[in-house]
């Protein structure tokens, strides 16, 4: 496709830029970036990767936290004709060297603070070159911050690869979703539209910068509107209630288990956060208790669910504030750009109203999985995407989340979504957080495991058996836990989701 006619990621910063250059892009810190100096940073940022030898279709790895760096890393890479790696930088070791080899990364952008990790297993991942983040002398930030802007010489179309989005592997080893320029950008227009993004909105971004969700359903998108940006580095529930009321903020993200500690936070009744307007949740399942709960405590906020996946861009579907009161268990309809079925393990559509699979077909998909044929062809298999998520769907195309199909516990050779458990543990008052798994049992196939956290001050004497009583007197008995364990926290990874694969190792 000719340059003239293609929409490249970082073409949506570009356009940004000259529309109003002047005015506030991103605020980090103690920098703020208006939208020409950006724009300016990423090409310098761009030339200083290509001048350390990297060629156009290289994968970069990106390891480090939030900061304006890590955006000016992912755009430079965009612009350079890279393809750009976010990793979670809450791994090391084997877990670390397994991204960095299977991606065939030859060179990562890493936080000065991580480097040690990076370089503990560079040689055997055959990483070449180890470029520092942030402000230190040499490091991407300083090159993007000062000196002319050169011209680049580097054409890239939106159908080259621009991201490789791993899966979160809670369950199996994370597969790299392959995403173009143009699936990306089909994204955020669906993003755009379906959540309402508009310039004066003035968001803050908390959540990390290398999990899709934060990075393409609202950061890019905010971009492409023209809004003022404000990008922490990590999420501190004090600090981001103090932010919201002294920044005004208008609109805010997180996953479901930060919206929990927002609420349980003892600043939350004190801190004026009426400034927020637009609430969004998503990256992993909202208890529905929990959802009432911060609906009553804020019933002029208006909240988006957002669900969907790394290989969709992520946004699939989008459940809006006005449609929250007669389905709030719902994650809402197709976005945009996507088109979705609910199909049985035949391929066949089920009936309104019956669980299945959800599966997509959407220019936001990725092209398959690096280096994973055999994977891409069953993703892909008949045409659509299979996404692995079992759901409902009614006859006016609203779904509900039943489960991941591979969370779905075979008790006795009967069916029970872990959701609906978890659903029945949060309405007790003793319960903080709760995750249900299957796990082995001669008897029952697998038995209905409750690992639950208790809520602060709770009298824990008994409550085992007292939250089994609590889910039989609102389930089917076969759905109550055969166990309850008390922990004092769930194993996640950094974007929240529960790591139930580890729970069930336990």
């Amino acid at each position: 496709m000719s340059p003239t006619t293609s929409s490249t990621v970082d073409g949506v910063l570009h356009r940004s830029a000259a529309r109003t250059p002047d005015r506030t892009a991103l605020v980090f810190g103690d920098r703020t970036w208006t939208y020409a100096g950006l724009d300016a940073a990423v090409t310098r940022a761009a030339a200083r990767l290509l001048a350390l030898g990297a060629a156009r279709g290289d994968r970069v790895a990106a390891y480090g936290r939030n900061s304006d760096a890590y955006l000016i890393g992912f755009l430079a890479c965009a612009r350079a004709g890279l393809v750009h790696v976010p990793v979670n930088h809450a791994l090391q070791g084997e877990e670390l060297l397994y991204l960095l080899e299977q991606s065939g990364s030859t060179m990562v952008l890493a936080d000065p603070a991580l480097r040690s990790a990076v370089d503990a297993v560079r040689d055997g991942a055959g990483v070449e070159q180890v470029v520092e983040l942030r402000d230190t002398p040499g490091g991407l930030l300083a090159a993007a911050s000062e000196g002319p802007v050169p011209d680049l010489g580097v054409e890239t179309a939106d159908t080259d690869l621009v991201q490789l989005l791993y899966t979160s592997g809670t369950t199996s080893r994370p597969k790299g979703a392959m995403m173009t320029h143009r699936a990306l950008v089909h994204e955020y227009l669906s993003c755009v539209v379906g959540l309402d993004l508009r310039a004066d909105d003035e968001p803050l971004h908390a959540m990390p910068l290398y999990h899709s969700a934060q990075m393409h359903v609202f950061l890019m998108p905010w971009l492409a509107v023209g809004a003022r940006n404000t990008l922490v580095e990590a999420p501190d529930p004090a600090d981001l209630l103090r932010r919201i009321e002294a920044g005004r903020h208008g609109a805010f993200f997180a996953a479901p288990t930060l919206w929990v500690a927002l609420a349980n936070h003892p600043e939350f009744a004190e801190r004026d956060l009426g400034s927020l307007r637009k609430a969004y949740y998503g990256a992993s399942i909202m208890p529905g208790p929990v959802l009432e709960k911060l609906r009553g405590a804020l019933p002029d906020l208006g909240f988006y669910n957002c669900f969907g996946q790394s290989e969709i861009g992520p946004l699939a579907t989008v459940l809006r504030p006005e449609e929250h009161a007669d389905r709030p268990a719902s994650a809402g309809r197709a976005a945009l750009f996507v088109e979705l079925r609910v199909v049985d393990d035949k391929g066949e559509d089920v009936p309104p109203g019956e669980p299945g699979e959800v599966v997509y077909r959407s220019p936001q998909l990725c092209q398959g999985y690096w280096d994973k044929p055999e994977e891409t062809e069953e993703a892909f298999r008949g045409g659509w995407f299979h996404s692995g998520d079992l759901v409902r769907a009614d006859a006016e195309g609203y779904i509900e989340v039943v489960d991941r199909i591979k969370d779905v516990i075979n008790t006795g050779g009967v069916l029970v979504a872990s959701r609906e458990v978890e659903d029945a543990l949060y309405t007790h008052p003793a319960v903080a957080e709760a995750a249900v798994v299957g796990t082995p049992d001669e008897k029952w196939i697998e038995a209905v495991t409750a690992f639950v956290v208790p809520a602060a001050g709770a009298d824990t004497e008994g409550l085992e058996e007292a939250l089994a009583e609590h889910v039989r007197g609102r389930l089917a008995a076969f759905k109550a836990p055969k166990a309850v364990r008390l922990v004092d926290d769930l194993p996640r990874n950094a974007s929240g989701k529960i790591l139930k694969r580890e729970l069930r190792g336990t």
